[in-house]
């Protein structure tokens, strides 16, 4: 019986070492790939953009953010700050928002041209304003964000937990 138990513990250990060796094979991104650190949606008030060099330049001061609006005239709405680690220049790419609100089972898709993405950390902050957003107290049920290069394929993809199932 001992014996027994001594090669099942064995067996175990065996498989645990495997699968963290795997784990670490595979690495969570590949060299060379966009890495996202992470997605914040939020909704923001347009006082929440509002900085003093704007009353003297009379133009928008992002702070260093890449800020895309659905609709440029209006700054009030639903952002998904978005904090990325960029190997290499990307020129030509789009953001695309797909997002389902509570009020329609159906996704609406919104896609944006983002400026050339430099090598580096960025921030890019795309929203969703103006007629594009309800009001300050909606939230969508579930949504999904993605970078397209000027080809079309997919560069990353974050969903919120609903929009997987």
């Amino acid at each position: 019986m001992k014996r027994l138990l001594a090669q099942t513990f064995s067996f175990s250990l065996m498989i645990a070492a495997v699968v963290i060796a795997a784990g670490c094979a595979s690495g969570g991104s590949k060299s060379g790939a966009v890495k996202v650190v992470r997605v914040w949606p939020e909704y923001r008030a347009a006082e929440s953009f509002d900085r003093i060099s704007e009353y003297f330049s009379g133009r928008e001061n992002t702070g260093g953010q890449i800020v895309l609006r659905t609709r440029p005239e209006s700054r009030e709405g639903y952002y998904f700050f978005t904090r990325v680690k960029i190997p290499g220049d990307i020129s030509g790419a789009r953001i695309v928002l797909d997002v389902i609100m509570p009020t329609s089972p159906d996704p609406k898709t919104y896609s944006l041209p983002a400026p050339p993405l430099r090598k580096g950390a960025l921030i890019l902050n795309p929203g969703l304003t103006g007629a594009d957003w309800p009001d300050a107290k909606a939230r969508p049920t579930a949504w999904r964000l993605r970078l397209l290069a000027a080809d079309g394929a997919e560069i990353f993809s974050r969903q919120s937990y609903l929009w997987s199932k």
